[in-house]
């Protein structure tokens, strides 16, 4: 079986009553969970020397072996009825199973993956175009289609799925997110989970990888081409290394990120590693044909790319030629790109200090938000 690299660094107020709950099931309120240490799963499936460990691919688990007939009126869902740092997000035992669409499936969740623009709406950030309170915060998934729409084509019961689940993570996103154990989501923002990774693994990818692919889209990359990565052992940086490279051919990848995680950039395909705590990649006389900014150094950005080239900007200041775009979820992308997972081309990276077991949420997003994780902050399993 195919193993995956970790890289290892050991106002709009509502009521709980927002959230539907059937007439004969008494509300719970919410509560926390105590903290639990990493599942002893987890941890065997993490091995290897210092600086990075061994992921051993598991295709599925009889935890979600689940049909449409078992599905129940309530579910475990972490959530929060106010904006605020990680400490607002509670444990409610008894929210509605959400509804499902003409055009949706209903997915028994096995693993979600965390995102700093989950952390950003939690904050409030976006209330203008955001769902109403409480929140089911998530838009990353991996699970197993349990119920279909009617107007579900490509799908069945039993498919084992991945994908981001709001089509724009700012417009109208879901109230229902993917820190449940069920979440609804559109047929077309889904793709069928590469065999050969397990769900946790899945789980990490979509926003990510579509991140990353549409970024080098709308930046013309192609075959022959260099490319410059700040933030190259992040998320979204890790990708666009592997893409870059395996995907679209680059010639030449470059990519920064601290001295611990050099040894992961360099296995992720980078030809040249660069020390930011050591050394300013600004001050190097190399020039790109894209740079692609995961980490707001933008200014810094423009000076090394090329005459007529381009600049990927995901956070920070734009200068031009920066720009920034709003990434589409489109489960068509997934399904392109799951030959090179398939094939290990393409790897997750997930961070070493996950999966997160499903009763860590808020310290899953306690370490997301110290910026030092390598790769993606996963929680997994979803009971």
């Amino acid at each position: 079986m195919q193993a995956f690299l970790a890289y290892s660094i050991l106002p709009n107020p509502c009521s709980r009553s927002c959230f539907p709950r059937p007439a004969t099931r008494p509300q719970l309120l919410l509560s926390s969970v105590p903290a639990a240490r990493t599942s002893d799963a987890a941890t065997a499936r993490r091995c290897g020397g210092p600086g990075r460990s061994v992921v051993t691919a598991a295709s599925s688990s009889p935890a979600v072996a689940v049909t449409a007939t078992d599905v129940p009126g309530t579910m475990k869902a972490w959530a929060y009825e106010e904006y605020g740092d990680a400490s607002v997000l509670k444990l409610d035992e008894a929210v509605s199973v959400p509804a499902v669409g003409e055009d949706q499936v209903l997915v028994k969740v096995a693993a979600a993956a965390l995102n700093p623009v989950d952390s950003k709406r939690r904050m409030g950030k976006f209330k203008a175009t955001d769902s109403p309170l409480p929140t089911v915060p998530g838009y990353d998934m991996a699970g197993v289609v349990v119920k279909v729409g009617s107007q579900v084509k490509n799908l069945k019961e039993g498919d084992e799925v991945y994908g981001h689940i709001s089509e724009k993570v700012l417009e109208g996103p879901k109230q229902f997110g993917s820190l449940a154990e069920y979440t609804a989501v559109e047929e077309k923002l889904v793709a069928l989970k590469p065999k050969s990774i397990d769900f946790a693994q899945a789980a990490g990818l979509p926003l990510a990888i579509e991140t990353a692919h549409e970024g080098l889209e709308r930046a013309g990359f192609s075959a022959g081409k260099s490319i410059l990565v700040l933030g190259g052992a992040g998320g979204v940086g890790s990708l666009v290394i592997q893409l870059a490279k395996q995907v679209y051919g680059a010639s030449k990848v470059a990519a920064t990120a601290s001295t611990p995680k050099l040894e992961l950039l360099k296995s992720l395909g980078a030809d040249v590693a660069i020390d930011y705590t050591k050394d300013s990649f600004d001050d190097m006389p190399d020039k790109y044909d894209v740079v692609f900014d995961a980490v707001g150094q933008g200014e810094k950005a423009v000076k090394v790319v090329k005459e007529g080239g381009s600049v990927v900007v995901l956070t920070g200041a734009v200068t031009p030629p920066g720009f920034r775009f709003v990434v589409t979820s489109d489960g068509s992308v997934l399904a392109k790109l799951n030959p090179y997972l398939e094939s290990g081309k393409v790897k997750p990276v997930v961070d070493p200090k996950g999966p997160f077991p499903f009763s860590q949420v808020v310290e899953a997003f306690s370490y997301l938000e110290t910026g030092r994780a390598a790769g993606k902050v996963v929680i997994s399993p979803v009971p």
